[in-house]
């Protein structure tokens, strides 16, 4: 078989193929026909009686530095494990995405040395220091507390665990914070 014959052949099989397809969009064009409004079919549906939930409980930051005293610096450490994504907690440590956090309690509002011009304004306008309260409230839900913050951290909402983490910061200074007393 010489090239002549294969394209021959070739042109043969592509007229074809041609003619098929090109002969189904004629017959789309000349006899269009109308399908369901919505494709699919109807399925039955029941609605769902609406849960009425119990109003959620405002946040008791009292019970949660009531815990401080007996709280525990290990398991604060667990926990601190998610904050570790984005933060460091050692001295001297770089900043991440946030601040480091050694010395944070005490420590003034939006004041984190090498990371003053990243703060929020909304940080920035959070003025005063973080005592145990402040973080306690802020860690519990950070973006109820300071609205606009950057911090994309849900929250912690148990008051324990809380309580574990706020001591474990504590440790992260050279002279740690003294413990509330109520």
């Amino acid at each position: 078989m010489d090239g002549f014959e294969f394209n021959k052949i070739a042109g043969a099989v592509l007229s074809a193929m041609l003619v098929i397809a090109g002969g189904r969009v004629l017959l789309d064009m000349a006899m269009p026909h109308h399908g369901p409004e919505k494709p699919g079919w109807a399925l039955p549906v029941t609605e769902a009686k609406a849960k009425t939930a119990a109003p959620e409980a405002a946040f008791d930051v009292a019970s949660v530095l009531g815990l401080l005293p007996k709280a525990n610096a290990d398991a604060g450490a667990d926990i601190f494990k998610k904050c570790m994504a984005c933060h460091t907690g050692n001295k001297g440590d770089k900043n991440l995405v946030g601040p480091n956090l050694w010395g944070i309690v005490g420590r003034k509002t939006a004041s984190a040395a090498g990371f003053e011009a990243r703060y929020s304004e909304a940080m920035k306008g959070h003025a005063g220091e973080w005592t145990f309260e402040r973080l306690a409230k802020y860690l519990h839900n950070p973006a109820q507390e300071v609205p606009g913050n950057k911090m994309v951290f849900a929250g912690i909402p148990d008051n324990t665990d809380l309580a574990d983490l706020l001591v474990y910061l504590r440790k992260l200074s050279d002279s740690p914070a003294a413990l509330p007393t109520k």
